[in-house]
């Protein structure tokens, strides 16, 4: 099966305020015989996690399959039926955007929802239609699968969240202590100096990985100017006003305020490693709770917590795609 390999140059991202390219790679991997059959096919949207951009999905790791080969298999073997799969590139250089349109970083909610999707169906024999179009991935890019259809149920009409960013509480609020420390004794308190000694470094600097809770900050507390809310103090303390508007962003919170979208997905699928190095598997367990009390019929959610960890998830996410495919036919 080709992997077609293309562009989207994007109007929302124009002038985004990082200076990042508004020209992004696409892949999308079509399903066997697609050149010859004509038919029309549901797409499945793969969004990548903190740090990930698309040209990672042909790294390969010893010993290990890559994902697209093993999506390959997968479809080849008639285990599930065929698909488009579209891997979208949603890379700032802060790391990532959550897929929010934000502005500390941009508009990749818009740029996925409005310019990939039209991209996609306007050049692949696709079923253009939610209920024909799923959006599954890890950690933040399964954040990003979470809260995708809630926002825009009218394009997504299933999703699959691996070890997804939810139950902001038990997954934030251990590192704030631990950042303002390290802020206190390599950067004299200065989130500048960090982002300073980061970009300098190419991300080797001391601390490096708090580039991930400072880009995530841009994505639920930026303001109009650009700079940035973080949502604790010098001291580790939650800033109570700026920590709310973080709890906007949460999934488990935002499943009481968007029951109806939830309700109107018909395939939801939740998993998270046991050992989840970030509490992840517990903000798994809160999402399928909040799914169920927002009225979500259970046959329509897969919940599961599996041995394992946050790393070496390419299976999981084969499972997902094969589970996903079955009900996108089924309509």
């Amino acid at each position: 099966m080709p992997v077609d390999k293309s562009m989207v140059t994007s109007e929302y991202l124009k002038d985004n305020p990082l200076g990042d390219p508004f020209e992004r790679p696409l892949w999308v991997l079509l399903p066997p015989g697609y050149d010859e059959s004509g038919e029309r096919y549901p797409s499945i949207y793969v969004i990548q996690g903190y740090s990930g951009q698309v040209e990672m999905w042909g790294n390969r790791t010893p010993w290990r399959r890559r994902y697209v080969d093993l999506l390959e298999e997968l479809f080849a073997s008639g285990e599930a039926p065929p698909a488009i799969v579209v891997f979208v590139d949603a890379w700032t250089k802060l790391g990532g955007s959550q897929y929010v349109d934000s502005y500390g970083h941009g508009r990749y909610h818009s740029y996925l929802c409005e310019e990939v999707v039209a991209h996609v169906d306007r050049n692949y024999r696709t079923i253009p239609d939610a209920a024909h179009r799923a959006i599954t991935g890890k950690s933040s890019g399964g954040y990003g699968a979470l809260i995708t259809p809630m926002l825009r149920p009218d394009v997504f009409g299933a999703l699959a969240s691996h070890a997804g960013d939810a139950l902001f509480e038990v997954l934030y609020f251990h590192d704030f202590p631990q950042v303002a420390r390290t802020l206190r004794d390599v950067y004299s308190g200065s989130w500048d100096r960090f982002l300073e000694a980061f970009f300098a470094s190419d991300g080797q600097c001391e601390g490096k990985d708090m580039i991930l809770l400072y880009g995530n900050a841009a994505s639920y507390s930026s303001n109009p100017d650009g700079s940035v809310d973080m949502p604790f103090d010098d001291l580790g303390r939650v800033v109570p006003d700026v920590w709310r508007r973080w709890l906007e962003y949460d999934p488990v919170e935002m499943a009481a305020t968007h029951s109806e979208a939830l309700r109107g997905l018909h395939s939801i699928w939740l998993d998270a490693g046991r050992s989840d190095e970030f509490f992840l598997d517990l903000g798994a367990t809160a999402m399928n709770a909040a799914l169920l009390d927002a009225g979500v019929e259970p046959d329509r959610i897969h919940y599961e917590l599996f041995e394992g960890t946050h790393s070496n998830l390419e299976h999981r996410y084969v499972m997902a795609i094969k589970w996903l495919s079955h009900r996108l036919k089924a309509l």
